[in-house]
């Protein structure tokens, strides 16, 4: 069938999709992108703290955004640039921490007393403008918003020299979330297997157990293996296919995707109880990022019902018999595939 991660009409990011999928209802749960990353990278995220996800971009002569990526810098490269940020001194007893993550991206975290994540965004997510400055969406948050202004005051003459690196962006400011646990909700042992830093925090933040893994499709899916008699939920995570769908590489994506399809044929040898293969949105090539589109859905099971749809892609499985259904749902319903459910009622 075709999942809806939050609802008709809504592009998704990618923390309210994967929640959607735990079971989690994205409306009722959000975990803020700054806090993912900062936890991703096994930073100790304190109470109080504010994070936010950064993107190391590109300014012309006049100021405006010409790369929110500053053209995939290497992940050494965002290295030197954090330990450049890091010199920033705030001032007011704030602490700022510049944490490296991967490529073109990093976590900021400011630690004080007091400090609001209620704070907009400077990232306009558009090309041809300018960065936007930090304003306060709550009176609480006036003095975090100063703070971060100071910050990014600082951190562009630091960067001026350091083309196309020579500015940031900063999204997704948040606390640390309390929500309850996979173990708490299921009564599971779940396990995640992810490379980039972002879905590994969410995945901790939730409660599973983070496995070492290496960079590759081929070494995720070996873990899988080895480490199947472990746990009894594994969520596996792939995240080339959403990189090449934001550059418009179609035919990267369609590479990703056949290599994920040969791994799905191993996965199936080791006789899971369910397997669900889906995502957490819609990343087109031809629109070179997230839409609203319906995610397709994949639940195998020997419970299963037979469907009509004869291929995975969004076409076939409007014929599937899952029909279209809030992504939230899924967890449920892979539960009930793994005879996890008891009957509710007399």
């Amino acid at each position: 069938g075709l999942t809806l991660p939050v609802g008709v009409g809504i592009p998704t990011g990618s923390a309210p999709g994967i929640l959607a999928l735990l079971g989690y209802d994205p409306l009722k749960f959000l975990i803020g992108r700054g806090a993912l990353e900062a936890v991703g990278v096994d930073f100790d995220l304190r109470e109080g703290d504010v994070a936010a996800r950064g993107n190391f971009c590109t300014l012309d002569s006049a100021g405006f955004i010409t790369d929110r990526r500053a053209g995939r810098i290497t992940t050494e490269k965002c290295i030197e640039l954090c330990k450049i940020l890091s010199a920033v001194q705030l001032g007011s007893g704030v602490e700022a921490f510049v944490l490296p993550v991967q490529d073109y991206r990093f976590a900021l975290v400011l630690r004080g007393e007091g400090l609001s994540d209620q704070v907009s965004d400077t990232d306009p997510q558009r090309l041809g403008m300018a960065p936007l400055p930090a304003k306060a969406l709550a009176p609480a948050a006036e003095e975090a918003a100063a703070t971060l202004n100071r910050f990014i005051e600082q951190g562009a003459r630091l960067l001026r020299a350091h083309h196309p690196a020579n500015m940031f962006l900063l999204r997704g400011f948040s606390h640390r979330p309390h929500h309850p646990s996979m173990q708490s909700i299921y009564q599971l042992d779940p396990a995640a297997i992810a490379v980039y830093p972002m879905y590994r925090g969410l995945a901790r933040l939730v409660g599973m157990k983070l496995l070492a893994t290496g960079r590759t499709i081929e070494e995720e899916f070996r873990t899988l293996r080895e480490k199947l008699p472990d746990h009894d939920f594994f969520f596996v995570h792939v995240k080339k296919t959403d990189m090449a769908g934001e550059d418009g590489d179609f035919a990267l994506k369609v590479k990703v995707i056949e290599e994920i399809d040969a791994a799905i044929a191993d996965v199936i040898d080791l006789a899971p109880d369910v397997l669900v293969v889906t995502g957490d949105h819609s990343t087109p090539a031809v629109m070179k990022g997230h839409s609203w589109h319906p995610v397709p859905f994949l639940l195998y099971s020997k419970w299963c019902r037979g469907s009509d749809a004869e291929k995975f892609s969004e076409r076939a499985f409007i014929k599937g018999d899952l029909g279209m259904m809030a992504a939230h749902e899924a967890m449920a319903l892979a539960m009930a595939h793994g005879l996890k459910l008891i009957k509710y009622g007399a």
